[in-house]
């Protein structure tokens, strides 16, 4: 999903600081700008780099309509136009608050110019009205870029310091989890947003007291038991039918084992995983051809970057 505050785990070259201008612009912006990379037990870069790859948010660099909503998205999924919003904190243990800047803002925070946001927007509402919804979606593989890969990658990490500062707000017990859990439940905030609220079995296992006693320092090692309903809570959503490859992946991370073996958590998860019965290939295709289209520069920018490492 301000002068001279740098973004954690900066891409090399990448201008990592987020613009004065919206520093100004809300309190929100300005807790997202605190950010620092301890306040997560994951590499935010780690995250970064699962969100691009198509089997999540997948990679377009030209504004393109969701496929549920037809609302504006761009990069990994970063949404384009949502006004600021209020969202209230509903569970009385938690004082960590929600933030929900604007789509305007939070572009702003990435150190991108707001006129370029309005001529995007623009192109976009042009495009709908010509193409509807469904022949947008068939012009994907042709669009130019609207950004480069450095400004999609400055929206991304934006994003996910939101995402990660909301986590904190849905679930009391965040900075116990392990840094798997905590990078499944930022991924679910990121895709999700506000309608994570909907999956209330869910929330309050995360929320509840699991048997390991508020003095310990983490909570991965309550029992497997435990873990299990809570897996089995979006095992049993529809949105883990309709994008059951990505769900598999994101549910595995809840297993306190995962670091032992990802591929077996992974496996564990398919196996009671149903995939959606009508429409699956329709709502994942956008991200085959997005991914494809736009993918070639990052892919061996992170390449690169591996090697020099």
């Amino acid at each position: 999903m301000a002068p001279a505050i740098p973004v954690p785990s900066a891409i090399p070259g990448q201008t990592a600081a987020l613009t004065g201008q919206a520093a100004a612009s809300s309190d929100a912006v300005q807790t997202l700008m605190s950010f620092r990379p301890t306040d997560a037990k994951f590499d935010v870069e780690q995250l970064m780099d699962i969100l691009r790859d198509k089997r999540h948010e997948g990679w377009v660099l030209a504004a393109y309509p969701d496929p549920k909503t037809g609302q504006p998205l761009i990069g990994a999924g970063f949404s384009l136009d949502l006004p600021e919003r209020v969202h209230v904190q509903r569970d009385p243990l938690n004082p960590h608050a929600f933030l929900e800047p604007s789509s305007a803002e939070l572009w702003q925070a990435a150190g991108l110019d707001p006129v370029r946001l309005d001529r995007i927007l623009e192109q976009f509402h042009d495009r709908l009205e010509a193409w509807s919804k469904k022949g947008f979606r068939r012009q994907i593989w042709s669009l130019d870029p609207q950004i480069t890969d450095e400004d999609a990658d400055a929206l991304l990490r934006v994003g996910i310091i939101q995402a990660i500062y909301n986590a904190k707000a849905y679930c009391r017990n965040f900075d116990r989890l392990s840094a798997n859990q905590q990078m499944a439940m930022t991924q679910l905030v990121y895709q999700m947003g506000v309608n994570l609220e909907e999956f209330s079995t869910f929330l309050s296992l995360m929320n509840r007291d699991n048997g390991n006693g508020p003095d310990q320092p983490a909570i991965g090692k309550a029992d497997a038991q435990y873990w299990r309903s809570v897996q089995l809570s979006l095992v049993q959503s529809q949105w883990a039918r309709l994008y059951r490859d990505r769900a598999k992946a994101v549910i595995a991370m809840l297993d306190p084992n995962y670091v032992a073996n990802p591929a077996g958590a992974e496996h564990a998860v398919g196996k009671v995983l149903r995939p959606a019965r009508t429409r699956r290939g329709h709502a994942t295709g956008l991200h085959k051809a997005s991914y494809t289209r736009h993918r070639g520069s990052a892919a061996r920018k992170r390449s690169a970057r591996s090697r020099k490492n």
